[in-house]
């Protein structure tokens, strides 16, 4: 079984290397409305037993008795493999959503479990290529595309499903591009920001002024208000990416949005390749010009990691606290609420 976390850092170069079949048009094979109300649409859902369901301690969590919802948007799975060389992902593809599914699903959308019940819809995401393209109008029709299956379900799930329960939003990278949207159009400055405990925008650049009414959090137990941060090797400046002080990063070791370093000792647990296995104390962290640092983890097989992007582990190098943090600020908001 191959999971999302196998070979951790390998698998961002193999992708960055890969050959595409070259995309020159944009087309959508099927552009129908999805139907939410079936569960083949949701990766996640209380509805059913799931891959977000599993603990890395064993056993299964016991969402139904949560007090707040999670809305999860996994990130981009759809990396070209063979046959996948059109801009949009086909729903049905079994084989990518089981790639999904033991991927993200089950090593990062889990981390939420013990905060919410955990609803995580599929999507017809954008190619990769969406992100390294030249032909930037395709891929904004793409991601575009993507984003009104996203709305669509969350407009069912607040229909049908929400009942008047407060909300975390989670996501990671193509899955924060369309979090972010989600925000705009359902919570910044609408009656709806009252239900939002927070929003964790892993992976993507955040403008700490993104919106006008939800703010950075700036301590841990904080509520309406959103986390962000991506992950490089420590001292690493990354070029071509937006950096600078306007960028909100947050410490996921302290909650805070200051420099402070916080050592490895305040890790509560890294998730590698084995979804039952926790590092504890693997890697620190400590915010630098719009990014966060992390040192070199150290793991079997660690010689051969030689990438400074750590953006796949984004979630996984910090999983326990981001769990514990998730808990914290539903308990906070029932609390002041």
């Amino acid at each position: 079984m191959k999971h999302y976390i196998s070979c951790l850092f390998l698998s961002i170069l193999l992708v960055a290397c890969k050959t595409y079949k070259p995309v020159t048009t944009y087309e959508i094979k099927e552009n129908k409305i999805l139907d939410y109300s079936l569960m083949k649409n949701w990766a996640s859902h209380p509805d059913m037993v799931d891959p977000a369901d599993k603990m890395p301690e064993g056993g299964l969590s016991n969402d139904k008795d949560v007090a707040a919802d999670v809305f999860f948007l996994h990130p981009t799975t759809y990396t070209g493999d063979k046959g996948q060389d059109q801009w949009n992902a086909d729903i049905d593809d079994q084989k990518l959503n089981q790639k999904t599914d033991e991927g993200t699903i089950l090593f990062q959308a889990s981390a939420f479990n013990q905060a919410g019940r955990i609803f995580a819809p599929r999507y017809r995401q954008a190619h990769l290529q969406a992100y390294f393209t030249k032909d930037t109008a395709s891929a904004v029709k793409a991601l575009d595309f993507a984003y009104q299956d996203i709305k669509n379900a969350f407009e069912y799930y607040l229909t049908h499903e929400n009942k008047g329960r407060p909300i975390i939003i989670a996501a990671h990278s193509q899955g924060t591009n369309h979090a972010e949207r989600i925000l705009t159009d359902f919570f910044d400055g609408k009656a709806l920001k009252n239900k939002l405990i927070a929003a964790y925008l892993i992976g993507m650049p955040i403008q700490k002024e993104s919106y006008k009414t939800i703010k950075p959090c700036l301590r841990n137990d904080d509520t309406g208000c959103f986390v962000s941060w991506r992950t490089f090797k420590n001292g690493h400046e990354p070029k071509r990416v937006l950096t600078g002080d306007q960028i909100c990063v947050t410490n996921p070791l302290s909650w805070c949005t200051n420099n402070e370093f916080m050592p490895k000792s305040f890790n509560k647990g890294s998730l590698l390749f084995e979804f039952n296995k926790v590092y504890p104390q693997l890697v620190d962290a400590q915010i630098e010009n719009g990014v966060l640092w992390a040192n070199k983890p150290k793991f079997k097989g660690s010689f051969f990691l030689w990438t400074k992007n750590y953006h796949i582990a984004d979630i996984n190098f910090y999983y326990m606290n981001i769990r514990e943090n998730a808990s914290e600020r539903v308990k906070t908001f029932m609390k002041t609420k």
